[in-house]
């Protein structure tokens, strides 16, 4: 045990000795951490998500604060990034590459703001010093460092310890949108620091391409990014797709001097580099928390990965009197949002039956608080993914949950796997029924066959219920079990016969509870065909193909009675869905219930043919956001109606794009990216009447704010 004199900080006592056991657990931190920074660094294959490296490194943190003796300058609290893959040439860094203090919380970001206040008005004596903040979308990639000799690119480096990089100059010539020579008033020299990154789609292109392969997916986009950077072949980065954003200078020789840090984004864009459209200027700190809260509520509308903003001081003369500690400046913070991937235990793998028969396994969690919420299962998808991922339960497994997205297993994190783990097997029986589970010729996924398995019968039910289908409110999961448990209802036709009284005085049916539903189911009736359509759980027909069938042919009885090659003519249904429709219909199961549905009264009629100019024919008009006179829906059927399309998605092939309030960030780049139109809800109703865009309407310069 070490002696140390007894000193106050922040009002706090320090130990005046430093127990054994501190000073072991502060060297088994430091040896994790860098264990784990060699792995993300100089490998491109972390073994544990973000969070859990960054929980490492705030643990060393307290302890180094609490016992100031054990701090030393090699430790991951005093230094920058990790050591450098021996793969590529090195490269000195001429002002050095530092990291970024981070900020978890609200609380930490206005501590950080506090510290930012005392230390301005010590320098400049103001009481109230007013500060204006550049809040930047922190991108989830690689750091990098890019140099131009009058105008020329000579050299593109990674970040390394922060002192010395990786020379991965020909890698980063193939970098979408980086120029090798720079445009405008050209500076001397300049070096750029940016962010690479890969854009989600290419990830889920790359990751189809694996499933199709039979291999492994890839973790993330940011550990693809890296490793697709440092690859030994620089035409193996350039397969990848791999953008950039640049965020900073880190030194500018015979350039034009700037006195704010948002002046330069606008000299940077000038010489033709990427830099991000999101970037904003921002007065205290209560500004900078809304555009925190915003960015982390709608971090999923851009076509990129982002972790989190950077807030820096504006000021540049005042970034040089606030300084820099050993390894990040004080004028700067990253805010991090929640983490979207957390290691646990997975305690086992079940399979789940859905209501077409596919049994999907699934991994049971030791809870853990990822993504905004707390996760206990999580989906494997099928049983290639669980081979190819190789997880086992007893494993620690990332789990990674983004927004909305259903929570799935990542991978396992095999340092830590016990020692004979057996590997996991599929079933070959039903869980549910106990039939067998069968794989058939080119599906990924197993299915069982048993039509009468209850966990398909309960999955039919409930998916008629549903808002996309015949939208019957209070008909859930947990009614559509009880239901057939009690021998109510055996099929969807069932709903509109079974005998109410018998819920009455059961938990959660009083007599107003059980009125409501009846309701509901009676409401149903009068649903358009084309929810009937989805409701009926045809295979391969969804949302888009029923509404087409239905406006195709305007009568079930017509769809029952149509041939394969009479359904495949109709716009918009191909032979695939043709077979799959005239197979249901030819079901005598399927005919029985089809007849209840008929005896119960409901809509067999599709719409009639709208009587609307065409005035939109050959037209592609893609809608974001919210508008105010037309719901999503109306506003694709004001298109469609008029012989237009309506796809998800921007491309050069798009006639205009119609913005509502929160729009999608990713379909408004790209529709500035292609000199696509951008509409008001004004300029949509003019080209809806008239079929030409407003006058005053051209390709759009810039996305609206």
């Amino acid at each position: 045990m070490r002696t140390l004199s007894v000193v106050t900080a922040n009002d706090q006592q320090i130990p005046d000795e430093v127990p054994d056991e501190a000073a072991a657990e502060v060297a088994a931190l430091r040896g994790q951490i860098e264990h784990h920074n060699r792995l993300y660094h100089q490998l491109d294959a972390p073994e544990i998500p973000d969070a859990d490296y960054d929980a490492l490194v705030r643990q060393l943190n307290e302890l180094e604060a609490l016992f100031p003796s054990l701090v030393t300058a090699d430790s991951p609290t005093q230094t920058v990034g990790g050591p450098r893959s021996a793969t590529f040439a090195p490269v000195v860094h001429r002002v050095p590459m530092m990291s970024l203090d981070n900020a978890m919380d609200r609380a930490e970001l206005q501590a950080w703001g506090e510290r930012l206040e005392r230390r301005l008005v010590a320098e400049e004596g103001d009481d109230h010093p007013q500060v204006e903040f550049v809040c930047e979308l922190k991108i989830d990639g690689v750091a990098i460092s890019i140099t131009y000799v009058d105008g020329v690119m000579v050299q593109a480096a990674t970040r390394g310890d922060g002192r010395v990089g990786e020379d991965v100059t020909e890698n980063v010539r193939s970098l979408t949108g980086l120029p090798d020579r720079l445009t405008g008033d050209v500076p001397a020299r300049i070096e750029i620091r940016g962010e690479v990154y890969m854009p989600i789609a290419t990830f889920d292109a790359l990751n189809e391409r694996q499933e199709e392969a039979g291999l492994r997916r890839y973790v993330n986009p940011r550990n693809t990014a890296a490793g697709s950077l440092r690859q030994k072949d620089a035409a193996v980065t350039a397969s990848r797709g791999l953008h950039l954003w640049c965020y900073q200078m880190g030194e500018l020789e015979g350039g034009p001097s700037f006195e704010r840090h948002a002046d330069t984004f606008d000299y940077i864009a000038s010489l033709g580099l990427p830099v991000n459209p999101e970037i904003r200027t921002l007065s205290g700190l209560d500004d900078v928390e809304a555009f925190c809260r915003h960015w982390q509520e709608h971090r999923h509308d851009l076509p990129y990965e982002i972790d989190g903003v950077v807030v820096k001081v504006d000021d540049l003369a005042r970034r040089q009197r606030l300084g820099v500690t050993s390894k990040a400046p004080r004028w700067a913070i990253a805010f991090k949002f929640p983490p979207e991937e957390r290691s646990t235990t997975l305690i086992d793998i079940e399979v789940s039956i859905g209501r077409t028969g596919k049994a999907t396994p699934f991994a049971v969690l030791d809870p853990v608080f990822v993504g905004g919420s707390t996760v206990g299962l999580a989906t494997l998808h099928n049983q290639i993914q669980v081979a190819a991922k190789d997880v086992r339960p007893g494993d620690t497994v990332i789990v990674r949950k983004a927004g909305d997205v259903i929570p799935e297993v990542v991978g396992p994190v095999l340092a830590e796997r016990p020692d004979d783990l057996p590997v996991w097997t599929f079933p070959t029986d039903c869980p549910r029924c106990g039939g067998p589970l069968v794989r058939l010729d080119g599906e990924g996924h197993h299915f069982c066959t048993n039509l009468d398995c209850p966990a398909q019968r309960t999955g039919r039910i409930e998916h008629f219920g549903s808002r996309g289908a015949m939208d019957i409110e209070g008909l859930g999961e947990q009614r559509v079990q009880l239901f057939v448990d009690m021998g109510l209802i055996s099929d969807i036709g069932d709903l509109y016969s079974f005998d109410f009284d018998q819920l009455l005085g059961r938990d959660g049916f009083g007599a107003t509870s059980v009125e409501n539903l009846r309701a509901a189911i009676d409401a149903s009736r009068d649903r358009p065909l084309a929810n009937l359509l989805v409701g009926l759980n045809i295979g391969h027909l969804g949302p888009t193909g029923a509404r087409a069938l239905a406006d195709g042919l305007g009568h079930l009885d017509a769809i029952e009675a149509a041939s394969v090659d009479e359904i495949a003519a109709i716009d918009g249904i191909g032979p695939t869905i043709a077979q799959s429709v005239t197979e249901f219909f030819a079901s005598e199961r399927n005919q029985v219930v089809v007849a209840k549905l008929r005896a119960a009264g409901l809509n067999l009629e599709g719409p009639a043919a709208p009587e609307v100019p065409q005035v939109l024919a050959g037209m592609s008009i893609v809608v974001t956001g919210t508008l105010e006179g037309h719901s999503r829906e109306e506003a694709e059927l004001a298109i469609t109606s008029r012989g237009g399309t309506s796809p998800g998605s921007v491309s050069k092939r798009t006639t205009a794009v119609v913005v509502g309030e929160g729009p999608g960030a990713s379909k408004l780049t790209k529709a500035t990216d292609l000199g696509v139109p951008i509409l008001d809800e004004a300029g949509f109703e003019h080209l809806l009447a008239t079929g030409e865009l407003p006058a005053a309407e051209s390709p759009a310069e810039s996305p609206p704010t």
